[in-house]
């Protein structure tokens, strides 16, 4: 399912393993989305499925002005083995007025150092990638989750097997579960905020939201 959204002008600099994945998706979502990156290689192995990649080294302030960075809705910094030049890089998008800075990093000192000279967000990939897998691995009844808060997160889940053959409201999720049912997904159709007459099959797989103890408390069942 494709959902309606405006198109972005993307810039990413840094074409390691999580620069070209971003890249890749961001393109397949039909965004304008320009790749820059100071290896050869790189840059030759992106140009086979992307338009507007550069090669250029972005600690140089001279390439990044080349850039025109106030142009785009977004600049992703995506250098991940090199902390100063992911540095170098952020501030000097800062200083020639990027509207939007996302950098990469791994560690919580440097994001805080990242923010201060200039990035509004600091994602670790690396660190959720992790945290999801050992929550699918100690929980395999899991299948995705987000967390919202330490406390509320959302699930996707196999329909429990004594749902089967009963309609949501017979089974009063929101009262006795203390969860919310967000959509229910079966092969490649998506059914997002549920009828209280819907009848389970026993095949699909529900997006539900609550606390986390609640969450816990039903995956029990």
């Amino acid at each position: 399912m494709r959902f309606k959204h405006e198109v972005k002008s993307i810039l990413v600099i840094g074409m390691g393993r999580f620069g070209r994945h971003l890249a890749r998706k961001l393109l397949e979502l039909d965004n304008e989305v320009l790749v820059v990156d100071k290896r050869e290689d790189m840059v030759q192995e992106m140009s086979e499925i992307m338009e507007d990649i550069l090669i250029g080294d972005c600690t140089n302030e001279h390439v990044v002005k080349s850039l025109g960075v106030r142009n785009f809705d977004l600049c992703f910094v995506t250098i991940g083995d090199n902390f100063e030049s992911s540095l170098i890089i952020t501030s000097l998008l800062k200083k020639m007025g990027a509207k939007y800075i996302v950098t990469k990093s791994s560690r919580d000192v440097q994001a805080d150092i990242l923010k201060q000279i200039g990035a509004d967000e600091v994602i670790y990939p690396e660190r959720v990638l992790a945290e999801k897998l050992a929550v699918r691995i100690s929980k395999p009844n899991i299948v995705d989750y987000i967390e919202l808060t330490p406390e509320y997160v959302i699930f996707e889940i196999g329909v429990p097997l004594s749902w089967k053959g009963k309609t949501i409201a017979s089974i009063d999720v929101r009262r006795r579960y203390q969860v919310s049912i967000l959509c229910i997904k079966q092969y490649d159709q998506v059914m997002p905020m549920p009828e209280a007459d819907y009848e389970f099959l026993g095949n699909e797989q529900i997006v539900i939201s609550g606390k986390l103890m609640d969450m816990e408390k039903l995956m029990e069942r």
